[in-house]
């Protein structure tokens, strides 16, 4: 899929709030720029939430709950992780009982990834556009690809 600029990038993060639902986990995977946050903001803004997402760089965890959204998420990022084991100490594992987890940099997870992530590979082009590639796991068959 070819995404076109900002707009189509948020629009494509509403298609996926239309699908996506609790215990869901969406890796963002793409270079500084690609449109990994802006693809989360749409999504977030999908469900609910009224101000602009932040980018959860520093945080690294940014949740969000009812009523400022349709069910919990939780956006991560995990750029400013060293390894792998790092991770253990976000307490994921938690979260996804009852949050849609929104991960970018999921390669930082190393093998922890969960199989049943959805992951959007986001590759920027020559000409400013962005080509999407998912790898759809069976968790996801059913709903993909969204409206």
């Amino acid at each position: 899929m070819i995404v076109r600029d900002e707009n189509e990038m948020l629009a494509f993060g509403a298609k996926l709030a239309a699908i996506a639902r609790p215990g869901d986990i969406i890796a963002l995977r793409g270079g500084l720029g690609a449109g990994k946050t802006t693809l989360a903001r749409g999504l977030l803004s999908a469900l609910g939430l009224e101000e602009e997402a932040p980018s959860p760089s520093f945080a690294i965890v940014q949740p969000y709950e009812p009523p400022l959204v349709r069910f919990p998420v939780a956006h991560i990022d995990l750029y400013r992780l060293e390894d792998a084991a790092e991770a253990e100490e976000l307490a994921l594992d938690e979260l996804l009982l009852d949050s849609l987890l929104v991960i970018e940099w999921p390669e930082r997870l190393g093998a922890a990834l969960w199989p049943d992530s959805l992951i959007l590979e986001i590759a920027m082009l020559e000409d400013g556009t962005r080509r999407l590639t998912a790898t759809v796991p069976a968790a996801w068959k059913n709903r993909w690809p969204p409206g």
